[in-house]
């Protein structure tokens, strides 16, 4: 990756990056729409990427080029304005939030390339966000603490993108550490890392193929939703400062919404399951952790409706099997990639037999990746 960065660099811009930064994509374990909901999160950086590279200008313009799309975009570091094509968005909302933090940030170069599949439910974006802060960082010396730049990164993708996602996906990507998931409780960003030891089996993600845009999906309705819910319940309880904090009776006492009603059930639930799980792994009972991630799919299906079909189907193929301990979608939703905890001897022979089955069904190839737990974003 560093000599086809530098490769494209040298084509676009005549010269050789100053900066190279690796950024991961992460895999969740379990909970999922819990970070923006102040509840926990069981995430890991993988080994799989995105890879920026950068040089200054003193013109005060911005030129981007992303490798995989073959696309160019030039922007003014005064005058930024979404691009229309996304991927930009992402670079330019991460300088426009540590301008507005009073950083002197001037034009730069930027190439970006990576091996993280688009739309997979990887956290692609949040990687290229984070890839971005850090290099800036280091090119303008900024001084930033690594959370100062997953905020940044967090910042960006809500105001500049539109999206209102949480804080996970950025932590991850920043603070992983290889062969280690982190427990995040994201009301007060207190975390720690535990070995991601999962005896014989192994995680394996298998890719719908079904690509989502969740910056005008439903997923900034479900944020809205389950806020609206807290709200709810703080009248009647004035003591609940998340939703963690309430229980399923106070729940079913003060919300009569059947729709808010079920997200924010679902979201209590969630945060038990994370907390019962990190039990279970650091116990090696993984048949019981197994249980947690189908039950966290039936109601990111059920009750929080960001599942769909191929990512149903993809779980319910695999329920009965006896070499998968559990199975889940995973992301944000409405596509990207299931995750499974399977055994590592069965893998092949899985993969073997879903993929038929799912290409009958829906007409589209299954991908599939083993996901190894990577360090998080640096410089290379």
């Amino acid at each position: 990756m560093k000599e086809i960065i530098s490769k494209a660099f040298s084509e676009h811009f005549g010269i050789h990056p100053t900066f190279i930064v690796r950024s991961p994509g992460r895999i969740n374990l379990i909970g999922e729409h819990t970070d923006y909901n102040n509840g926990y999160v069981l995430p890991a950086a993988i080994d799989k990427a995105i890879y920026s590279g950068f040089s200054a200008r003193n013109d005060g313009q911005i030129h981007l080029y992303s490798i995989d799309s073959n696309q160019v975009f030039v922007s003014d570091i005064k005058k930024m304005e979404r691009s229309g094509l996304l991927w930009p968005d992402y670079i330019l909302g991460v300088a426009d939030e540590l301008i507005k933090a009073g950083h002197t940030v001037g034009g730069f170069n930027a190439v970006v390339t990576g091996d993280i599949p688009i739309g997979a439910g990887l956290s692609s974006s949040a990687a290229l966000e984070c890839s971005i802060a850090f290099g800036l960082n280091a090119m303008f010396g900024l001084g930033l603490e690594k959370i100062e730049m997953v905020k940044t990164a967090q910042k960006a993708e809500n105001n500049f993108v539109g999206m209102q996602c949480g804080i996970m996906d950025m932590f991850a990507s920043v603070m992983g550490k290889k062969n280690m998931a982190i427990l995040l409780n994201c009301d007060t960003l207190e975390y720690k890392y535990f070995p991601f030891e999962l005896g014989e089996y192994k995680v394996l993600l298998l890719d719908t193929q079904v690509k989502h845009s969740l910056a005008s999906s439903a997923y900034n309705d479900r944020r809205r939703e389950t806020a609206q819910g807290l709200a709810i319940l703080q009248a009647v309880y004035p003591q609940v400062e998340k939703l963690a904090d309430a229980t399923v009776d106070m729940m079913l006492d003060a919300i009569e919404d059947p729709v808010i009603l079920k997200r924010c059930i679902y979201v209590t639930e969630e945060n038990l399951r994370i907390l019962g799980m990190v039990e279970d792994l650091a116990a090696g009972r993984f048949d019981d952790a197994g249980k947690k991630m189908f039950r966290t799919h039936d109601g990111l299906s059920k009750m929080y409706e960001v599942s769909c079909a191929e990512a149903d189907f993809l779980v319910d193929s695999v329920r009965n099997d006896e070499s998968v301990a559990g199975a889940r979608m995973m992301g944000g939703g409405f596509g990207g990639c299931t995750i499974n905890l399977v055994r590592a001897n069965a893998i092949d022979g899985l993969v073997a037999r879903l993929a038929p089955v799912y290409k009958e069904k829906f007409g589209l190839e299954l991908k599939s990746y083993v996901a190894v737990p990577a360090d998080g974003t640096s410089l290379i």
